[in-house]
């Protein structure tokens, strides 16, 4: 026993001999200086970047000789430095992106300032007219319409991709013979890869028309129809997503329910589902992302009026969506109404960030609830 005692000693003693000898090898004066260049090269190229210099390249192909010299004589230290370079740079341009679409707002926010019990409130004009008229006098830019069109068509394509894509999910992972599921798992991802702008056109040429004619409607677009064609588009994310974190769930705890007496459907609806809820969420969540953010379909099928539909439940008349006004306008919009589609991509922002936070939420509280915290 001691003699077993000595020899792991020894092994654990020769492990942390090897690990110091690298990191002093790593840590020498050659590799600081390296890892050194590379920093401050990779900070100049940001800076040249930022000002739009012309002279961008040359600190940034010095990065790029320091690194694969780091990578040849000091490997380890090298990567550790690039990967945290590249997750700093990830970080750094979505933070300059958010940054630059609110600064650009903020023009016509100022423009949008009315008075709320005396007291001046930026943007407020925005949110509670809803008249959009980018040429007559007085120039007015409300959001309401765009916010109405996307509420109305996200609402809708949840209403089908939710239900459908978890339906399909657990057919694929708790029902489905092998061969069906390794035939159908790949075709639901492969549609997943369809260009946006192929569900528009079968949309705009095919559904639009029908719906124009067997509801009477004046012209076509509908966000019913809109919503349905987006819905679509965001089932096979739904679906796949879901789907991994269904068959992720231990195949003991379903062994363990069915044990019990319970049926398939009775051990899928209080073991599966429950322990697989944080994924599943995840799934429609990142589906009404998906219909909050898509562009070309709602583009193609919807009128492009920034007004709001009478009444406003009215499903069978589409006008516009926060997406669609922004690439129905960006080409020519100036001054203002530029800084008005800048507006709205911030509300498209902040509303997947919202999301976001409520998916990540609703994990963590499902995390404490099988963990036996509540």
């Amino acid at each position: 026993m001691s003699h077993t005692t000595d020899t792991r000693t020894d092994a654990a003693v020769t492990r942390w001999r090897r690990r110091l000898r690298a990191f002093r090898e790593e840590t020498s004066t050659a590799a600081l200086v390296t890892v050194g260049t590379m920093t401050v090269a990779l900070l100049a190229s940001l800076v040249g970047f930022l000002l739009a210099s012309p002279l961008t390249a040359l600190p940034f192909a010095v990065f790029l000789l320091a690194a694969g010299v780091g990578w040849i004589r000091h490997q380890g230290l090298t990567a550790r430095v690039v990967t945290f370079a590249m997750t700093v740079s990830t970080v750094l341009i979505l933070l300059l992106i958010t940054a630059f679409i609110a600064v650009e707002s903020i023009p016509v926010i100022r423009y949008g300032t009315a008075t709320a019990f005396g007291v001046p409130v930026p943007g407020l004009r925005l949110f509670t007219e809803t008249r959009w008229d980018a040429v007559s006098e007085p120039i007015r830019y409300s959001m309401v319409p765009m916010i109405h069109g996307t509420v109305m068509v996200t609402a809708i394509a949840t209403a089908v991709a939710a239900p459908l894509g978890v339906a399909a999910a657990l057919f694929l992972s708790e029902i489905a013979p092998g061969p069906v599921r390794e035939f159908v798992k790949p075709g639901v991802e492969i549609l997943a890869g369809i260009p946006s702008i192929v569900y528009g056109f079968i949309g705009f040429t095919i559904l639009s028309p029908w719906a124009s004619d067997q509801f009477r409607t004046t012209g076509q677009g509908s966000y019913l129809f809109v919503g349905i064609v987006v819905g679509l588009m965001a089932l096979p994310t739904v679906v796949s997503v879901a789907e991994d974190a269904l068959s992720s769930v231990p195949e003991s705890m379903k062994s363990g329910s069915l044990a019990m007496g319970t049926t398939d459907w009775q051990t899928m609806t209080s073991i599966t589902l429950p322990a697989a809820f944080s994924g599943v969420s995840a799934a429609v969540l990142l589906g009404v992302g998906r219909a909050i953010g898509e562009t070309m379909a709602a583009t193609v099928m919807l009128r492009g009026v920034p007004q709001l539909t009478k009444p406003l439940y009215n499903v069978f008349y589409g006008q516009e969506t926060l997406t669609s006004l922004i690439a129905n306008n960006y080409g020519n919009a100036h001054g203002l109404q530029m800084d008005a589609l800048f507006l709205a991509g911030v509300i498209l922002f902040i509303t997947v960030l919202a999301i976001s936070i409520g998916s990540q939420y609703i994990e963590w509280r499902m995390h404490r609830k099988l963990g036996g915290e509540l």
